[in-house]
């Protein structure tokens, strides 16, 4: 009996754990709500039924579907909480798609909504205020997408969005201000967009930023400070145009993306203390100064890019590195010394260096002479800040330094009214000014325009050791015309049997600057003889200065003077007629008839261009008195057989003699100005000659008016703020498949402040050759054949493949899981010269 009546309770026992269980599954697996399974079958349709979305036909219990990397549903109870979809857009936008109702139908329809990531589905049009009423959304991510307009106002009202992504797509406008509003906003990415203006001062108060990410817009000025932004950790703006100064930061930053901007001021000490840094990325600007070497040694530092700037300083073999360092390019900069050990390849399979374009001892890759580095670094050096010494001192110790300091100053007084003295003495010399980088600043971009700051210190001391420096750059600058003849005074009967006594069919042209014949002298040195007849008339001292200032000219890139002749009245009392002796140069064409008949190369161009600002500095720099407003064409750039420029036609003083009025011409804007001003940027009006140059370089035509060169201007002003296809458009069609789009933008703006209004506002003929330099750089690394391209693609790729067969340990701070030489190439290679140096590099990775 008491086995019998066991048994029913063990079956009841049973029923009733069976029932427990049958609820518990039935609580788990809660069905979504009938109205958000609606919801999400109207979204379905406004996206014009993807097939990852089909599971919706098929099936209402969502809650308990499946993730796929396409769409991932959460539910929590029966409400949707998290909404993932990824798309495969194609780069065709849906077709009759409206944001507004879109976004007002997820609003409406999942108020329990806290994450909603819409990735890649080809979702277009503004984004509407209707977004606002996703009260509850924490996580917001609408990458890779076509929406465009200005970021509403609306999304203010997301109080609790901790994380905003906006990546990759075609919002205009500004970073807006109210975004202060979002206090616990950490993640804010909107980089690859089209948003201009400045960074709002309010992003301060967001203290809980720990990512920020705006790459690859328009945005320009300098960067707020963010030292109170204590939880920063990420800061990436690579590719914008701030500057100049250095931002403020906390110490705390891991990765800091200051790439391709406009900063040229030097780097903070401070930076050097930085411990959490692993990334560091401040390549293709303009910084100057000393380049700190305390960043190779951060404990954390594993990625360090400096290229493409003006750092300075001596690299010496025994300085440290981070153990954790694999990745360094310090290239294109004005470093000296020694490599350091530390980053020497041999023995270290896992550390990427690159070091070309400096100045090092070391040789395996390409190096630029010394003295290269050392006058460069001289041009761009900054000023140090004084500090008052704050050092205690016994009254004894003040007492004798007010001694020493009055007699000091009594010596110093006394120098000076000296130097003074000579200095008015030397009045008739243009003292040069002293370059500061501290104010003036110009303003390319890309390619980024050093700045051509002038600041004339008022000591003259200062002026004297000026003086001084400048007549030792002049010395070297004559050796460049050391292969030419002596220059000599000639015979009138020289002269007339090497042109058989000025026959007509030795006359090469003539005008309103004398006649020019073709002679060859009984060495059978072939030369050209300009006649210049004296309308005023002067005994042979006055012309004396004029003809030592003559003798001077004598560089490369000029059709230097080889002698002169004198030819007096019958009285013997006055100079009637002038004659100046010029090497011949058997040419192939103006620099016109280059451009515009036999078509040089792009390449070709940019050297001509480089000769002409070589030829240029030297009128303005190599002599002194400076030569300046030689008002240079290109009919007046001649090339020889091997294309070598020579300028043919300069602002010779004694040409003032003969001077009538000619035919119009193009003229700088600013040699309208007064005289003071005139004076003070007197070196600006042959800058706007190689503007207009430069535009018939471009363009490929002759320009021979003011109104041309202003509606040429307006056009290549338009098309750099448009696409590589916009700037292709306008150029030569000769050129236009062989330039690559960074060495033609570079040349463009440059154009563009050559031709500034203001003569102030206009680049130094240093910053010219520069950015002529960069373009010829840019344009090289695009060609297989570059010797150093392939030079370092070999470094490249060997430790991508050593990197490969030995795993991957580390990696790149973003891209930890790469286990190939291929996608290890393409990440250290990004946007470093373009695509063409992407394709040597995998061609490379293949044949290994």
């Amino acid at each position: 009996m008491k086995v019998f009546m066991e048994k029913p309770y063990h079956h009841l026992l049973v029923l009733i754990l069976l029932l427990l269980l049958l609820l518990s599954f039935h609580s788990s697996s809660k069905q979504l709500q009938p109205s958000q399974y609606e919801t999400l079958v109207r979204i379905q349709k406004l996206l014009n039924n993807p097939p990852f979305l089909s599971i919706f036909d098929n099936s209402t219990d969502l809650c308990n579907f499946e993730p796929t990397p396409s769409l991932t549903i959460v539910c929590y109870q029966d409400n949707l909480t998290q909404l993932h979809m990824v798309g495969n857009n194609n780069g065709n936008g849906i077709q009759n798609f409206s944001t507004d109702s879109f976004f007002a139908t997820l609003g409406g329809g999942l108020p329990s909504l806290k994450v909603l990531s819409l990735v890649s589905l080809g979702l277009w049009g503004p984004l509407p205020g209707s977004i606002g009423q996703l009260s509850s959304l924490e996580i917001l991510n609408l990458s890779s997408n076509y929406f465009s307009g200005n970021i509403p106002v609306q999304l203010s009202l997301l109080r609790n969005l901790q994380t905003l992504v906006i990546d990759h797509n075609n919002c205009t406008g500004s970073v807006p201000g109210w975004l202060s509003s979002l206090q616990v906003l950490s993640f804010l990415s909107l980089k690859n967009n089209s948003l201009t203006g400045f960074l709002p001062n309010s992003i301060t108060d967001l203290h809980n930023l720990r990512v920020v990410s705006l790459s690859e817009n328009h945005l320009s000025g300098e960067v707020p400070d963010l030292h109170n932004l204590t939880n920063l950790q990420v800061l990436d703006l690579e590719g914008n145009y701030f500057g100049p100064h250095f931002p403020s930061l906390h110490n705390k930053l891991v990765t800091l993306v200051l790439r391709n901007n406009r900063f040229h001021f030097g780097i903070p000490v401070e930076l050097g203390s930085y411990h959490y840094l692993q990334k560091l990325d401040i390549s293709l600007n303009g910084f100057v100064g000393p380049f700190l070497t305390s960043l190779l040694s951060l404990p954390s530092i594993t990625y360090l890019d400096i290229h493409k700037n003006k750092l300075s300083g001596m690299l010496f073999q025994n300085m440290s590195c981070s153990a954790a360092l694999d990745y360094v390019d310090l290239s294109s900069n004005l470093l000296n010394g020694d490599l350091p050990t530390c980053l020497q390849l041999r023995g270290i399979n896992k550390r990427l260096v690159l070091y070309s374009r400096n100045c090092l001892s070391n040789k395996n890759q390409v190096q630029n002479p010394k003295n290269l580095c050392h006058n460069e670094a001289l041009a761009v050096k900054i000023l140090p800040h004084k500090q008052m010494s704050k050092t205690p001192c016994s009254k004894s110790v003040l007492a004798s330094s007010m001694v020493a300091g009055t007699v000091g100053g009594i010596a110093v007084l006394g120098i000076v009214l000296l130097v003074v003295r000579r200095f008015h003495d030397e009045s008739r010399v243009k003292a040069p000014s002293t370059r500061s980088i501290m104010e003036n600043v110009t303003t390319i971009n890309t390619v980024k325009l050093l700045s051509d700051a002038s600041n004339i210190f008022f000591s003259s001391a200062f002026v004297s050791l000026s003086y001084h420096h400048r007549s030792g750059y002049i010395s070297q600058t004559m050796k460049l015309g050391a292969s030419l003849p002596v220059y000599r005074t000639f015979a009138l009967e020289e002269l007339k049997e090497a042109t058989n006594n000025f026959d007509a069919s030795t006359l090469m042209s003539g005008g309103s600057h004398g006649q020019i014949y073709r002679g060859k002298l009984t060495d059978g040195t072939l030369v050209a003889i300009r006649s210049l007849r004296m309308r005023k008339r002067h005994n042979s001292q006055i012309y004396t200065h004029h003809i030592e200032l003559i003798s001077k000219l004598r560089h490369s890139h000029l059709v230097s003077a080889l002698g002169h002749c004198l030819e007096y009245d019958t009285d013997a009392s006055s100079v009637s007629n002038i004659y100046l002796i010029f090497e011949f140069i058997p040419s192939y064409g103006t620099l016109r008839s280059c451009i515009c008949g036999q078509k040089i190369t792009w390449i070709q161009r940019i050297a001509a261009s480089i000769g002409v600002a070589k030829g240029i500095q030297f009128l303005h720099t190599g002599i002194v008195p400076g030569i300046f407003s030689n008002n240079i064409k290109t009919t007046d750039i001649l090339l020889d057989q091997n294309l070598h420029v020579k300028i043919g036609s300069y602002n010779l003083p004694v040409l003032a003699e003969t001077r009538r009025m000619g035919n119009a011409e193009i003229s700088s804007p600013g040699r309208k100005a007064n005289f003071s001003i005139r004076v003070q940027n007197e070196d600006k009006s042959d800058v706007y000659d190689i503007g207009v140059i430069l535009l018939e370089i471009i363009v490929g035509r002759p320009i021979v008016s003011q109104n041309e060169v202003v509606v040429a201007k307006d056009i290549l002003q338009v098309s750099i703020t448009k696409g590589d296809a916009a700037r292709k458009s306008i150029v030569d069609p000769e050129v236009m498949n062989e330039c690559s789009d960074e060495s033609l933008k570079t040349m463009m703006e440059l154009c563009i402040m050559c031709l500034s209004n203001e003569p102030t506002d206009r680049p130094s003929i240093e910053d010219i050759l520069w950015n002529l330099q960069f373009a010829t750089q840019v344009q090289n690394s695009t060609h297989n054949n570059n010797q150093e391209l392939i030079q370092e693609s070999m470094v490249v790729a060997e430790w991508c493949w050593k990197r490969k067969s030995g795993g991957d340990q580390g990696g790149l701070l973003e891209y930890n899981n790469a286990k190939t030489a291929s996608l290890c190439m393409n990440t250290i290679l990004r946007n470093s010269y373009g695509n063409q140096r992407k394709s040597a590099l995998e061609k490379l990775s293949e044949e290994a």
